[in-house]
């Protein structure tokens, strides 16, 4: 029996993304009020922009039963600090952002947010793209 059909009989595809750019930007926008900004120090991701693992997954649905696809990530490895400020500069709003060691977050510093599958497929838009859609209201679909 194919690894894309479940005991009972049903086809199935199931990928795995990244953290989406629009959770990250909820967080940072709330975060950049404050007149100094506190990260955990080594807190690294690959976020990804949510329309983009949308069309990944409707190239799924229109496709055979494929089990489990590679995993999908966005094009860049960024810490929190480097969210923070990015965001802070494209708000007009830029914070200092200081980076604090927090206890529980070693398998994060080691890069557990990361993708590990060799066949990553990763996607075009960056951070920067994102906010400046978001802060502008232009809002496009890749």
């Amino acid at each position: 029996m194919s690894s894309s059909w479940s005991a009972i009989g049903v086809p199935w595809s199931t990928i795995r993304a990244t953290q989406f750019y629009d959770l990250i930007f909820k967080g940072v926008r709330k975060l950049g009020v404050l007149p100094v900004v506190p990260v955990p120090a080594g807190f690294v991701l690959q976020p990804v922009d949510s329309a983009e693992v949308a069309g990944r997954l409707a190239q799924l649905a229109l496709a055979a039963p494929a089990g489990r696809v590679p995993d999908f990530a966005g094009p860049q490895v960024l810490s929190f600090a480097d969210l923070q400020r990015a965001y802070g500069v494209a708000a007009g709003r830029p914070r200092p952002v200081v980076s604090l060691w927090l206890p529980g977050l070693a398998k994060i510093r080691a890069g557990a947010m990361l993708p590990a599958d060799p066949e990553t497929q990763y996607g075009n838009r960056i951070w920067a793209d994102f906010l400046n859609d978001q802060l502008r209201g232009s809002r496009t679909v890749p």
